[in-house]
């Protein structure tokens, strides 16, 4: 016997929300993208070609998020009882890896004009990247008004728009040293900057979405300490095959084998007690009542199952 789920649930939220987002932040990405590659060819700065660099790969990033909140907006069919939520996490994962390559040419080009510092033209440089700061700064905007941590998905788009406005202002501090001072390696330490803000949070994103992925057992979620509350109620005499994971983030999954006093299926105890041990569930773990499974079996059922239980 298990938690059924003839509720009608709104697994979708606010995704056409993130969706109109990420296409804003997109459409202002790719603006900054040509008015920087078009700065580069006017002031031959290498400076704003990284960084359109950058903005292309980040643009990429947007471009395959949008397209996996595009997908999550697809209802469940018989296939796909989730339908597409999961896309949230592959999309993720896709830009993770994406702004870790990102990082790490950051980086390597880093320490190169460190030995090699290249000639900028200041005023133009500082002119395109005030362009390219406004604009993402309004992409900020747009993303954080929606709530950026609402899933990982929209929270690896918010890194990319992060990812770009670093950037900018890197440029622009690069290029006011250089016009101050005349240190032209001051454009290798800015990108190295960047590198060391942007690697570590693309690599806890990373973790998290594979996390997922290999369907982990929840963060924060104890499930020593969820089989003990599930033992302490009545009639229950042994909970096993325990597991948890996330279907994309908000969304834990729990089921359990619970093993029950014979007399629970002759006196009609059975429904009430699958409904105490959701309602004990949901009231002491992040875990809805209609996202948590259970099987109910007497203990004689233990002799027509195999022995590793958890």
């Amino acid at each position: 016997m298990s938690g059924g789920h003839a509720h009608g649930h709104d697994h979708a939220g606010d995704r056409g929300g993130d969706r109109r987002r990420l296409a804003i932040v997109l459409a202002l990405t790719a603006t900054v993208l040509v008015v920087e590659v078009v700065g580069a060819l006017v002031t031959g700065s290498l400076a704003l070609l990284a960084d359109a660099g950058h903005m292309f790969t980040d643009a990429a990033g947007l471009v395959i998020a949008l397209i996996a909140a595009t997908l999550a907006l697809r209802p469940a069919t018989a296939r796909r009882t989730w339908g597409y939520r999961r896309a949230e996490v592959l999309g993720a994962t896709l830009q993770a890896a994406v702004l870790l390559a990102v990082g790490a040419y950051i980086f390597i080009e880093g320490i190169r004009r460190l030995l090699e510092p290249p000639e900028i033209a200041t005023t133009g440089v500082l002119v395109f990247g005030a362009v390219g700061l406004a604009a993402n700064a309004i992409g900020i905007v747009v993303l954080t008004r929606g709530g950026r941590s609402s899933n990982v998905n929209m929270r690896a788009a918010f890194l990319e728009v992060l990812n770009d406005t670093l950037g900018s202002v890197a440029v622009l501090v690069a290029a006011g040293v250089i016009a101050l001072t005349g240190w032209h390696r001051a454009d290798a330490v800015a990108s190295l900057f960047i590198a060391v803000l942007i690697v570590p949070r693309t690599i806890r994103l990373l973790r998290e979405t594979v996390s997922v992925l290999l369907e982990s057992t929840p963060p924060g979620l104890d499930l020593d300490e969820v089989r003990k509350h599930l033992m302490a109620l009545p009639h229950v005499l042994e909970v096993h095959d325990l597991h948890a994971s996330q279907i994309t983030s908000g969304l834990p999954v729990l089921t359990a084998h619970v093993v029950v006093e014979d007399s629970c299926f002759s006196d009609g105890r059975s429904p009430q007690l699958l409904d105490q041990l959701q309602a004990c569930l949901a009231g002491h773990f992040p875990i809805s009542v209609e996202h948590s499974t259970f099987q109910l079996e007497m203990a004689a059922h233990a002799d027509h199952e195999l022995p590793a239980h958890r």
